[in-house]
C-alpha cells in the first residue's frame, strides 16, 4: 500500500513538472486507472520516446491528456512495435507523428491483433499494399473500429450502391478514409436516399462515390437539401440538378453564399449565358471566380471570341492562350 501511494505521489509530481494542473491530472486518473501504478521512470521514458519520433514538445501534453494510458504502456512491448510498423506504411517520418497526434490511442492497440488484420481487410477490398499507409495514417481512428460489427457494415453499404467491381471500394477508401467512421443508418443511408430522391441512378452513385465520397458523409437535411433548394430557385430542373451532382458532386456541399451564388450570378449577368450551359459542363463550379472565370471572360470579350464553357475552361492557362491565339500581354 505504501509503495502504491509512493508511486501515485511520484507520478503526480511528474505531471506537475510537465505543467499539468490538478484538474487535468484528476481527469487523466479518471480516464486511466493504471496510472496509479505507474512509476515516474516509465512515464519519463515513454514521454521522451514520443519526442524522438518527431512529435513536438508542445503537442505531447495534449496527446497524453487524450490518452494517458500511453504513459502506462510497456515501451518496448507495445509502443515501439506499433511505431515501427506504422513507419513501414508511411513515406515520410512526419506521417507517423501526425497520426499519433491525431489519435494517440493508436499506440495502445496491438500490432498483431488489430493493425495486421485491419491492413489485410483493406487489401482484400482492393487498396494497393503501397497505399495502405494513406488510409491508416490519414485516419488512424480506423484501428479502433471492429472489422466485424463496423467496417464490414460500411463495405456492405457501399456494395449496395453498386460498387461491386474489384477494387472499387478500395478506391473510395483511398479517396476519403473517414467514410469508414460514419454510421450507415444515421448518416450514409439517409444521404444516399436523398440523392436517390433528387434523381441519381445506380451508375450515378458509383461516380459520386468514387470521385467525391465526402458527399455521402454530409447531413442531407442540414447541408445537401439547402443547396438543392437553391439550385431549384436558380431555375434548374430536377433532371438538370441530378446531372450537376453527378458531374460535380461538391456542388451539394459548397457554400451557397461564397461559391454557388457568385458563380451563377457571373454566368448569367456577366457572361450572359443560360444556366443550362453548366449542366453540360458542371466543372464550371470548380474554377476560381476571379483567377479563372473573370480573367478568361475578359480576354474573350476583348477579342470578341465566342465558345462553349468547356472550350473556355477545360484547359490549363498555357493551352488556353494557345487555343485562342492569345498572349499573356492581353491580360
Amino acid at each position: 500500500m505504501e509503495t502504491s501511494s509512493s508511486q501515485n505521489g511520484s507520478i503526480m509530481w511528474f505531471f506537475r513538472d510537465k505543467g499539468f494542473d490538478d484538474k487535468s491530472i484528476h481527469e487523466m486518473f479518471k480516464k486511466c486507472k493504471r496510472l496509479e501504478g505507474v512509476n515516474r521512470d516509465r512515464a519519463s521514458e515513454n514521454w521522451a520516446y514520443l519526442r524522438t519520433i518527431g512529435i513536438q514538445d508542445r503537442k505531447i501534453p495534449s496527446i497524453v491528456s487524450k490518452c494517458p494510458k500511453i504513459l502506462a504502456l510497456g515501451l518496448y512491448e507495445k509502443i515501439v512495435p506499433m511505431v515501427q510498423c506504422l513507419a513501414t506504411l508511411g513515406t515520410k517520418p512526419s506521417e507517423v507523428a501526425s497520426a499519433i497526434t491525431k489519435f494517440p490511442h493508436i499506440l495502445s492497440h496491438s500490432v498483431e491483433e488489430k493493425l495486421c488484420p485491419l491492413l489485410a481487410f483493406f487489401q482484400a477490398l482492393g487498396v494497393p499494399e503501397k497505399q495502405l499507409g494513406k488510409v491508416i495514417l490519414v485516419n488512424p481512428r480506423l484501428i479502433s473500429y471492429s472489422i466485424e460489427s463496423k467496417l464490414t457494415q460500411i463495405v456492405d453499404f457501399l456494395a449496395s450502391l453498386g460498387l461491386t467491381r474489384e477494387g472499387m471500394i478500395g478506391k473510395v477508401l483511398l479517396k476519403h478514409p473517414f467514410i469508414m467512421g460514419y454510421s450507415v443508418d444515421k448518416r450514409l443511408r439517409p444521404t444516399s436516399e436523398f440523392l436517390r430522391l433528387i434523381g441519381l441512378r445506380e451508375q450515378d452513385f458509383q461516380k459520386v462515390a468514387i470521385n467525391f465520397p465526402e458527399v455521402f458523409c454530409r447531413d442531407a437535411n442540414k447541408i445537401l437539401r439547402p443547396n438543392v433548394a437553391y439550385l431549384r430557385r436558380s431555375g434548374f430542373e430536377d433532371g438538370q440538378i441530378a446531372a450537376l451532382v453527378t458531374g460535380y458532386p461538391p456542388i451539394l456541399i459548397k457554400s451557397i453564399k461564397n461559391s454557388l451564388e457568385p458563380r451563377i450570378r457571373f454566368l448569367v449577368e456577366v457572361m450572359r449565358r443560360d444556366i443550362s450551359e453548366v449542366v453540360n459542363y458542371p466543372d464550371f463550379f470548380r474554377h476560381g471566380l476571379k483567377r479563372t472565370l473573370e480573367s478568361r471572360q475578359k480576354l474573350l470579350e476583348q477579342k470578341k471570341i465566342e465558345c462553349s464553357l468547356s472550350e473556355m475552361l477545360d484547359c490549363n492557362p498555357k493551352k488556353f492562350f494557345l487555343k485562342f491565339n492569345l498572349t499573356e500581354r492581353s491580360i
